[in-house]
């Protein structure tokens, strides 16, 4: 059951990056999925960056910091203000009470990301570089924005 979900997980998100769309032309349910599938995709892809660092694989490392960048980016149009429920959101009402703050976060989260994949060239501590621009960005989140889980 657990593979099936994670297969059911992967086909999401590979047909919203296949096929983008304007989160106004879909359904509550189709946005809300969706963003949760982009968050699930940069968790992903931020494990994989840890290993990637700690490898010293940076250069392989570098396009997935690319795309959780373009996917903080695109979250912005994930939360308009019919999606605030159903659908198993783990969103809080503190993202459309304070809308211009979580937009200046996933901005923020994005930028960093850039400034990840430029810093690591150059880093004597990719921990704390990864922690400061990456890592930090996510509790930051899940700490005013998610629902405990």
């Amino acid at each position: 059951m657990i593979q099936k979900v994670k297969i059911i997980k992967t086909l999401i998100i590979i047909f919203s990056l296949t096929f983008p769309f304007s989160a106004n032309a879909q359904t509550v349910e189709e946005i809300i999925k969706g963003r949760k599938a982009m968050f699930s995709e940069n968790y992903q892809n931020a494990k994989r960056i840890s290993i990637l660092l700690k490898s010293g694989k940076i250069d392989e490392a570098k396009p997935l910091m690319e795309k959780i960048s373009k996917n903080y980016t695109k979250l912005l149009d994930y939360f308009p203000e019919n999606t605030k429920e159903g659908f198993k959101t783990e969103a809080l009402p503190s993202i459309w009470e304070n809308k211009k703050e979580f937009n200046d976060l996933m901005k923020k989260a994005s930028d960093d990301m850039i400034k990840l994949a430029e810093a690591i060239d150059t880093a004597e501590d990719l921990r704390a570089v990864q922690k400061k621009l990456m890592w930090s960005n996510c509790s930051a989140c899940h700490s005013r924005f998610r629902a405990p889980h």
